[in-house]
Formats: C-alpha cells, structure tokens, sequence
C-alpha cells in the first residue's frame, strides 16, 4: 500500500490529509495560512510532512491551490489571497527538502477531478464543474482531463457576460459573478432591504426569507434564476454530460432544486432548446479538492491503478 500527503492551500487555512492510492483517508488536519512569509509558509508544510512520516511511509505530496497552477514547472501564477505562494518553485523547495515527488494543480481543477472520479461526476467523460462562492469559478473536464485553456483560464466562468446593455456609445454589463455569486445575494439583499452588506451574510439572507421576508425571498429568486441561466448557457456552449455545483451553498438540500424550477421556466420559452442541462451539487463538498489533488498525481505518476473509470460499486 503506498501512502501520500495531501494538501489544499485555502486563504484561511491550508488542508491536509495523509490518504491512500485508492483515495481513502487515513489522517486530517489543518493549519492557518501564512499569507506573506514564504519561508514560514514552507515551514509550516514540511512540518505536517514530518509528522505524517512519522506513522507512515510516504511515497508523495500531492498539492491543490488557488491561482493559475502551472502543473509542469511547478509555479503558481496568477494572484490569491496569499501573495507569497506566487513565485517560488514548489516542486523544488519541497521536493528538495523531503525527497519526495511533488505535484500540483488548481483547486478548482483539483474538485472537478476528484467529483470525476469518486463523486457526482463519477463514469462522466464530459463535465462542467462550477463553483459557487464569493465569486464564482470552476473547471472544465473534457474526455476525463482537465481543460486548462491556452491562457490557464478554462472553467472561469465567473467572467461569463450575463447582463449587457449598449446605447449611446456606452456599454454596461455585469458578469455572472456578479449576478450570481452568494456576494451578489447579499448585495441584492441588502439592497432591496435598504440596509448595509456588512449586517447580512448568506445564512441571513436565507433565514430571513423562510421567515416570510419578500425582499430577501426576490433577492433569492433572482439569484436562482441568474444561476440557471448560466447553466443554460454552459450547457449549449460546452454540451457536457453533466454539470456538477460546488461551493457551501451547495450543500442546501434545495439548491439544485431551486435551480432547476428556473431552468424548466427559461426552457420552456426557448423553444429550440431540446437539451435539459444534468445538474447535481458536488459529492464530496470540502474534500473534493483533496480527493482531487490525489488523483492528479497519481495520474501525473502514472500510479493511477484502476483508472479514472473503476467497475461501478
């Protein structure tokens, strides 16, 4: 049995997990996140790699992280809320100072590859991975790989035009972030309630429409309904199998329902639309990008055993 040390660098904490090849795992836990020393930020890693090897033999570090993740030289690109990840080579600073391989890949990547292979995207070849957050991203997979885009901009959905108008030589538009990010739910909220963003936060806003409160339940319907027209757009760009949401509002036991009530009404007046978009909320919720994570380097070191597409349990 060989044993990995899995990590998955958020903005508040960093994610560990000691897991198995086949995805099981075996220790958690986590740490805060250093977002501006870098040498403590790597302290603080190869010190969960310590204590990991001192119960097992490890074989490898697999990492997920936010930014535009080159996979091949080991740099993250791009900008996040740790501004000291941006820079150094990890596959040289850890690699070297553990003897390990190392491999990393985007987080949003990271949870589309772990839904594809144990969760909600599990036997799909073709799936749309949406995050819905503060702002919302994503990941492509086409084929069973992820599809990172000429600029390492694949799956950013967020920047999807959802709302322009043109006239006089002036353009206005908003993205699909800012429609239909939990953001956008609090602003619109907060709006329609006339009363500051900070007061409110999306528990709130839900809480405060189940007790009857019509501004919050309008805010609510029109960010359902913005979701669900960017998941009709996806669904005609890209045309996948399966179109998997991740994300805490996720977790809602209604949220792909509210969803999909909005995609039978804009259906339902788009008469050449044939094809109903497959929608379901990701499996493996916090662990996906773990899980993922995993995945990526065993594929990466050719130790993925049974392949993306094992027997159905």
């Amino acid at each position: 049995m060989r044993y990995y040390i899995v990590f998955d660098i958020g903005g508040t904490y960093v994610k560990h997990a000691v897991m198995n090849e086949h995805g099981d795992f075996l220790e958690k836990g986590r740490y805060r996140s250093e977002r501006h020393d870098f040498h403590q930020f790597r302290d603080d890693l190869l010190n969960a790699v310590r204590q990991a090897q001192a119960n097992y033999e490890l074989s490898g570090i697999a990492i997920s992280s936010a930014g535009s993740v080159d996979s091949d030289l080991g740099i993250i690109g791009g900008s996040s809320a740790l501004p000291c990840i941006h820079g150094p080579n990890f596959k040289e600073v850890f690699g070297g100072a553990t003897g390990l391989p190392v491999e990393l890949e985007n987080d949003a990547n990271c949870a589309a590859l772990g839904e594809l292979w144990k969760g909600a995207g599990r036997h799909c070849r073709d799936i749309a991975f949406v995050i819905v957050g503060t702002g919302i991203g994503g990941a492509i997979v086409k084929d069973g790989r992820i599809h990172k885009g000429a600029h390492l901009h694949g799956g950013e959905f967020g920047y999807m035009l959802m709302d322009v108008r043109y006239g006089n030589g002036r353009i206005e538009c908003k993205t699909w972030s800012e429609l239909a990010a939990t953001s956008a739910l609090i602003r619109m909220a907060a709006e329609e309630k006339g009363m500051p963003e900070r007061e409110l936060d999306g528990e709130k806003v839900f809480a405060l429409a189940e007790r009857g409160d019509e501004a919050a339940q309008k805010a609510i319907d029109r960010f359902y309904f913005s979701l669900a027209q960017g998941i009709f757009n996806l669904q005609y760009a890209y045309d996948p199998e399966k179109i998997i949401l991740g994300g805490a509002i996720s977790s809602r036991p209604d949220f792909v329902d509210e969803i999909n009530k909005r995609l039978s009404a804009l259906l339902s007046v788009v008469s050449i639309a044939k094809v109903r978009p497959v929608v379901e909320a990701c499996r493996f919720k916090n662990d996906a990008n773990l899980l993922g994570a995993l995945y990526h380097y065993l594929e990466r070191r050719g130790e993925l055993g049974a392949g993306l597409f094992p027997p159905a349990d």
